[in-house]
C-alpha cells in the first residue's frame, strides 16, 4: 500500500455527530477521511480511493453495515473494517467480526479506544508477510490439516475477533494461540496464557483480575491480575471449560464491557486484550446441560478453529521428530541425535492418543537413554528395560504389526511398573489421558504377555 493510500481513512455513518467526531479525530491522526452517509456513497468512495481503515455504523439508512463488511472483505480484503454499534447491540458487532470485521466500538464513542483501534488497523497495513509467518513457522508438518490450520492462522491474525479453540489434549492449541498472537499486529505486546482447570476455584477471579491491598486475608500488596498483564496484547485462556458458574459471570462482562474491576476495587479499570479460549470439552453439550452460560459461550465462540490430532497427520511425524529433537537437544545444549529408520517406522504407527505432548514426551526420555549417535528402538522403551534379546526380531515376526504390539506392550508395562501400578501417575508421565491408558492397558491384556512369541 503506498504512502498516499494509507493516509485515507472511510467513515460510513448517518449521524453528523459521529462523523464529525470521527473526521475530526482521524485528522489529528494523519488521516484523510472520506466521509459516507449511506452504503451507496460507500461503495462509490471505495471505488476512487484505496484505504488504510474503514469505519461503518452497522445500522445505515439504505441497509446494513453488515452488507458493507461482507462488500470489502470480498473486493478490498486488505482493508481493515470496524463496526460501529449500540451499546444494546453488541450481538451485530460479533456477526460483523464473523463477516470479516478486525474489531468494533459501542456508542458513545471513547476517543482512547478509537486511537488503539486505529493504531492497531495501522500495524496490519504495514505488517509484512515475513514478520506474519515467524509464529506460523512453528507449526510444524507439511499434511494437508497442517497446511489448512497456518492458512486460516494467517487470516485470524488480521482480526482482533475472539477465537475459540477447540482439538484433543496435546495437539498444540497454545502453539496455535501464540501463532495467531505472533502473526498479527499485537506481536510486540504480552501474550499471556492461563489455564483456568489448574488454578483453584477461590484464586481464580483474582487471578484474572487481580486484587487491592487487603481486599481480603492474605492480601499484603495490590496485584495486577493476568488481564492487565495482557493489555494491549493477547490472553489465552485454555479450559475454559473448567471455569465455575459464578466466575463465568464476571468473565462474560469483563469482555462485554472491555473492562475489569479489582478485587476491593471501587471502580472499573479499561483494558484492550485479544481473545483466544481453548478447551477439549464440549460446550455445545456444557451450554444444553446448563453448566456452562449460552451468553459467554456466543461471546467466545466468534470464530472457532479445530487443531487437527496426530492421528490425522501421521505423515508429518518424520518432520515432528526431527523439530522436537532439535528442540530437546537446545534445551539440554547438546546436539540433536539421528533417529534409527526402524524406530522412526515404529513411531509412524503409533496411534498417539496423547498426541504431540505424548510424542514430545517419549522423545525426551529417549534422548535422556540414548547412548549413541541415534535413537533406536531400545531408547524408545521405558528407562532401557527391553533388553537386546526381547525385542521383536525380523527373522521371528514377519507380520510387521505383530512387532508394534509386542513393542508397545512391553513399553506400557514398564511404564506402568515405574509407576509403581499407579495408572493415573503413569497416565500423567505418557502425556495421555487416564481412560486411554487403560483401554491400551486392556488391549495388552487380551493379546497376552510376549505376543510376539506365540
Amino acid at each position: 500500500m503506498n504512502e498516499k493510500a494509507a493516509s485515507w481513512a472511510l467513515v460510513l455513518d448517518d449521524e453528523q455527530t459521529i462523523t464529525e467526531l470521527l473526521d475530526i479525530t482521524l485528522a489529528e491522526m494523519g488521516f484523510s477521511v472520506q466521509v459516507a452517509h449511506d452504503l451507496r456513497g460507500a461503495r462509490e468512495a471505495l471505488e476512487l480511493h484505496s484505504y488504510a481503515l474503514c469505519l461503518t455504523d452497522l445500522r445505515l439508512p439504505d441497509g446494513s453495515g453488515l452488507d458493507f463488511v461482507r462488500h470489502i472483505h470480498r473486493h478490498a480484503p486488505q482493508v481493515p473494517v470496524a463496526v460501529i454499534t449500540a451499546y444494546s447491540s453488541t450481538e451485530g458487532a460479533v456477526e460483523a467480526m464473523q463477516a470479516g470485521a478486525f474489531d468494533f466500538m459501542t456508542k458513545p464513542i471513547d476517543l482512547k479506544r478509537l486511537r488503539r483501534l486505529v493504531e492497531q488497523a495501522r500495524a496490519l497495513a504495514v505488517l509484512t508477510p515475513d514478520g506474519a509467518n515467524n509464529g506460523i513457522e512453528r507449526l510444524v508438518g507439511d499434511s494437508e490439516a497442517m497446511r489448512a490450520l497456518r492458512q486460516q492462522i494467517q487470516l485470524l491474525a488480521r482480526s482482533n475477533a475472539p477465537v475459540f479453540l477447540t482439538g484433543e489434549s496435546g495437539t498444540g492449541k497454545e502453539l496455535s494461540a501464540r501463532a495467531i498472537h505472533d502473526a498479527g499486529p499485537r506481536r510486540d505486546k504480552p501474550f499471556i496464557a492461563v489455564n483456568c482447570a489448574a488454578i483453584p476455584e477461590g484464586l481464580l477471579e483474582s487471578e484474572l483480575f487481580g486484587s487491592e491491598k487487603g481486599a481480603f486475608t492474605g492480601a499484603n500488596q495490590k496485584r495486577e491480575g493476568l488481564f492487565l498483564a495482557a493489555d494491549s496484547g493477547t490472553l489465552f485462556l485454555d479450559e475454559i471449560g473448567d471455569v465455575p458458574m459464578a466466575m463465568q459471570v464476571k468473565l462474560l462482562r469483563a469482555l462485554q464491557e472491555r473492562s475489569i474491576r479489582p478485587i476491593g476495587a471501587s471502580s472499573e479499570v479499561p483494558v484492550d486484550i485479544r481473545l483466544i479460549t481453548a478447551t477439549h470439552r464440549n460446550l455445545q453439550e456444557m451450554v444444553h446441560a446448563g453448566t456452562f452460560r449460552a451468553d459467554l459461550y456466543y461471546r467466545i465462540h466468534v470464530v472457532p478453529l479445530q487443531i487437527p490430532p496426530l492421528r490425522q497427520r501421521q505423515g508429518d511425524i518424520p518432520l515432528l521428530v526431527a523439530a522436537l529433537l532439535r528442540k530437546i537437544a537446545q534445551r539440554q545444549g547438546k546436539a540433536p541425535p539421528s533417529m534409527e529408520a526402524g524406530a522412526l517406522h515404529w513411531l509412524a504407527q503409533q496411534p498417539f492418543p496423547g498426541n504431540v505432548r505424548e510424542l514430545e514426551n517419549l522423545l525426551e526420555r529417549a534422548f535422556a537413554l540414548h547412548a549413541g549417535a541415534e535413537i533406536t528402538l531400545q531408547d524408545l522403551s521405558a528407562e532401557g528395560t527391553i533388553r537386546p534379546a526381547q525385542m521383536p526380531s525380523m527373522a521371528r515376526l514377519s507380520p510387521l504389526a505383530e512387532r508394534l504390539q509386542s513393542a508397545e506392550q512391553e513399553f506400557l508395562r514398564a511404564q506402568l511398573a515405574a509407576a509403581r501400578n499407579d495408572v493415573t501417575i503413569c497416565a500423567q508421565n505418557l502425556g495421555i489421558g487416564q481412560r486411554s491408558l487403560a483401554l491400551r492397558l486392556q488391549l495388552c491384556e487380551k493379546r497376552g504377555p510376549h505376543a510376539d512369541n506365540t
